[in-house]
């Protein structure tokens, strides 16, 4: 009897040292934190799997608990309205400051939430957060996009509820209905809604007669490039808590197609033909990431074959949308980049998605385009939006106040 208590002992501390100790680096700050965390992420994706095995729900299906966990009813307090409204038929939540005396007109942030297209709602209680700290410290309006997500809704959908949203908001007479200045107003998201927000940035410029322009994006930690998923930084932090280089692929994958076929390739890093092969040249990190980010690894370009899955995939699948610069910003040639606004660019040591930041960086700067890049050393992926007890960060807290500081002197 004994020994078997022993044995149960054993077995029940060996199972809560898988779950919850991880390799994290020293240099991370709250590791246990980060561990205990992430552990449940990681229980969560197990079951996710497990459901998708059986049939009982897909895996984003299950992973949209987390979405569902943090989901709060935005409400006005003593220093911030809160309204829900539809902008061209897409939801929003628009924070305004309590009306005061005077005229004067006020910035305006665009603000695009996380997810990896799949998951998130500008509703989360991080997001809510956020969004009235930027209302009291900026005395600015924010608009919270709750745009419809992948699978149930693939590339472009997203992005096109977010671009509607934009043009809706950017008509001078709803600005002048929000009092918000034509001049002050900035997209600004994180992960995929960075990715959103480069995204629309770019098109925007593109449009004749687009008379009200956007002063600044602000990309925190952004996702900007499908066509190579074995750069430096998904090869060293492959395994890291938040995002490892799995579920950033699944979220690509699940973008655009249910078929797993894609997944798989794009886990290979095998998924380019020959059409989106013309364009590796934009994200060939060899050249685009300073060599301090090479650290041991050699650049090798992605291969190139004529279908996915052993299936052919012409252009009018998914090879399409991930070759398409609305999904994958740093497609565009430099002529595009030029006449840009200002940026903020986020990225962390510890994040799969550092180094499609930091060659954004790179590719707009030598286009002209004054960029802030603040890199956090000891940062992983998500760590802006852990601000809410019991998962409530420091460096949360540093990032939250260096974006709305950089905000506050830019916008």
């Amino acid at each position: 009897m004994r020994l078997g208590s022993i044995f149960l002992f054993v077995a029940l501390c060996s199972f809560t040292a898988y779950y919850i100790y991880e390799p994290i680096p020293e240099e991370i700050e709250e590791r246990w934190k980060l561990m205990l965390t992430n552990s449940f992420f990681r229980s969560l994706s197990h079951l996710a799997d497990l459901s998708e095995l059986l049939g009982l729900k897909d895996y984003m299906g299950v992973m949209y608990f987390i979405t569902l966990a943090e989901k709060v009813v935005p409400v006005s307090d003593e220093h911030v309205k809160v309204t829900e409204e539809k902008f061209d038929g897409v939801e929003v939540v628009l924070y305004q400051p309590k009306q005061r005396g005077g005229t004067e007109l006020r910035r305006a942030i665009i603000y695009l939430h996380g997810g990896g297209w799949c998951l998130g709602s500008s509703r989360m209680s991080p997001y809510d957060l956020l969004a009235r700290k930027m209302v009291t410290e900026l005395d600015s309006v924010v608009l919270s996009v709750e745009y419809r997500l992948a699978p149930a809704h693939h590339f472009p959908v997203p992005y096109e509820d977010v671009y509607r949203v934009v043009k809706h908001f950017l008509q001078k007479g709803v600005l002048a209905q929000y009092s918000v200045d034509p001049g002050r107003i900035a997209v600004s998201g994180d992960s995929a809604g960075g990715n959103l927000a480069a995204a629309v940035s770019q098109q925007l410029q593109k449009e004749p007669g687009q008379q009200v322009k956007l002063k600044a994006q602000a990309l925190i930690y952004p996702v900007l490039q499908a066509l190579d998923l074995n750069t430096p930084s998904y090869q060293q932090n492959q395994d890291m808590p938040i995002l490892p280089r799995t579920l950033m692929v699944r979220f690509w994958s699940e973008y655009f197609t249910s078929d797993k076929a894609l997944f798989r390739a794009m886990m290979a890093n095998t998924h380019n033909n020959p059409e989106s092969s013309s364009l590796l040249k934009f994200v060939n990190w060899s050249t685009f990431l300073p060599e301090t980010y090479h650290k041991k690894y050699n650049y090798s370009a992605p291969a190139v074959v004529q279908g996915v899955g052993g299936e052919a995939v012409g252009m009018d699948g998914p090879s399409r949308s991930f070759a398409d610069p609305r999904a994958s910003p740093l497609l565009v040639p430099d002529t595009a980049l030029h006449s840009l606004p200002k940026a903020y660019i986020l990225t962390c040591e510890y994040d799969v998605l550092r180094d499609d930041g930091i060659m954004y960086v790179t590719r707009l700067r030598a286009a002209g385009v004054e960029v802030t890049h603040e890199h956090y050393d000891t940062g992983f992926h998500g760590g802006l939006m852990f601000t809410v007890w019991p998962t409530d960060f420091l460096i949360a807290r540093r990032m939250t106040d260096n974006y709305v500081k950089w905000l506050k002197e830019n916008l």
